[in-house]
């Protein structure tokens, strides 16, 4: 407690005062500390733990122009996460970019301090030299421009991802094509995608010859006619997988049912195994899934394949981390990952870090849901579970996006720590490896296959 003499003037005690004061976010960007900090995460080669980046001639929002199929300004925008909270003109069916505009103008009004609005904004400022907050009709005529003609070859992927937002490897969730692990670019890294996997309790489950371990069977003359065989049939995928050089699994199930999966017995799920979906009832078909998640646990651990799992912002009455800590508890060989940072349970998925060392956390989009918990989330998280247990990803479809997200994240993360430097809670040499920890070490140590796919600087 600072204690001041008699007497001492009134200007002097507001500046003790404000000494005291917390540091504003506001305020920590203006100071030579958040910087430095800053300026050493932007030199860091990043390793993305999330994408959902498609081949150059896949990419998903292209459009029909009066100049043939292109990406445009609606594209960008219908690709980020800005349509989930907010209407979004459609493209019209001219394929005319004044037409769309006209409209779309007016679709940000009142979305401009949310997150998935503010995260896209770093790409329109640093890629384009636009700022979107006050965009004319000529402005954003131009932009559309300029963004049709760089997506005319695959040459504006490479130099954003891998030049301006400086990523070295990202990892790629193929959710439309969960049993394909090609790699489309250098600096792509295959994930297994578990999700369908769980719910194949009968051929008719799968829409997708993509996603049914059924038709890899066939493909291979495998049998699947009994609940021994489909477990069989699994364990193949996982080694053909790896054999691809897949480096995780991952779960998005959160989207679907509740993340509170009980230990049910072969005998029960053999009962259920084979039941068409007219037949299977809704406590038989979340029994089986229940079953098959454990089984992916175990799996998990017999191929070394680390398990991320969203959490979180989806169901929002069934995904809570918490709901996973007796699956955790019961595997504690298999590496449990916590995408999302489990928002908005940030505490909760904090403390299961801290009392389960088998779990990590990765905080990929979480920046885009909301900045200021992601902020919080980072001073939290380090003062509650060691450095080297917390990870990154941009989670989104294109060049733009994926820029959008990294500078997004980089930023958040240097606000993080440079205020805790400015507390004098973290000297600054710690904030700095923690600041490369987050962005590319720890996932290095997590998943040491990423270690031979670097290709840079050689």
């Amino acid at each position: 407690m600072h204690c001041y003499p008699p007497g001492t003037p009134l200007l002097s005690l507001l500046a003790g005062l404000a000494l005291l004061a917390p540091t504003s976010a506001e305020d920590i960007k203006q100071t030579p500390v958040y910087a430095r900090i800053k300026a050493a995460i932007d030199r860091v080669p990043a390793i993305d733990t999330h994408e959902h980046l498609r081949a150059y001639d896949r990419l998903p929002t292209r459009v029909s122009t009066p100049g043939g199929t292109a990406m445009t300004l609606y594209s960008i925008w219908s690709g980020s996460y800005f349509p989930w909270i907010n209407p979004l003109s459609p493209w019209p069916t001219n394929g005319n970019f004044h037409t769309w505009w006209q409209d779309a103008q007016h679709n940000f009004d009142n979305a401009r301090a949310t997150s998935f609005y503010r995260s896209m904004l770093p790409a329109f400022a640093d890629l384009y030299g636009v700022d979107f907050d006050t965009i004319t009709a000529e402005q954003a005529v131009a932009l559309n421009a300029r963004i049709v003609e760089n997506y005319r070859t695959d040459k504006w992927l490479h130099e954003v991802i891998v030049e301006k937002a400086n990523i070295e490897l990202m990892l790629i969730d193929k959710y439309w094509n969960r049993l394909n692990f090609d790699r489309e670019y250098r600096f792509t890294a295959p994930v297994l995608n578990v999700t369908e996997l769980m719910r194949g309790s009968h051929p008719d489950q799968f829409t997708s010859d993509n996603d049914s371990p059924y038709v890899f069977a066939r493909q291979r003359n495998l049998p699947t006619a009994t609940l021994d065989d489909y477990l069989a049939v699994i364990d193949t995928i996982f080694t053909t997988a790896v054999r691809a050089d897949a480096v995780c699994l991952k779960s998005t199930q959160a989207y679907q049912r509740s993340l509170t999966y009980e230990p049910v017995t072969h005998t029960r799920a053999a009962a259920i195994y084979g039941k068409a979906p007219d037949a299977i009832t809704a406590a038989e078909q979340r029994d089986f899934e229940d079953f098959m998640f454990w089984q992916v646990c175990g799996l998990s651990e017999k191929h070394d394949l680390p398990f991320q799992i969203h959490t979180g912002q989806a169901r929002v009455q069934g995904s809570n981390p918490l709901l996973l800590v007796d699956a955790i508890a019961a595997h504690p060989n298999t590496k449990f990952i916590l995408f999302h940072g489990g928002y908005p349970w940030i505490g909760e998925t904090g403390v299961i870090a801290m009392r389960h060392r088998n779990v990590w956390i990765d905080s990929c989009w979480l920046p885009t849901l909301s900045y200021t918990m992601a902020k919080r989330a980072y001073r939290e998280w380090l003062e509650a579970v060691p450095s080297d247990r917390i990870l990154w990803g941009a989670d989104t479809v294109h060049a733009e996006g994926i820029y959008a997200m990294t500078a997004f994240t980089r930023r958040c993360l240097a606000e993080a720590l440079a205020e805790k430097v400015v507390r004098n809670e973290l000297r600054e040499p710690h904030a700095l490896r923690i600041g490369r920890q987050v962005m590319r070490d720890n996932a290095l140590q997590l998943f040491p296959k990423l270690n031979r796919m670097l290709w840079r600087n050689k």
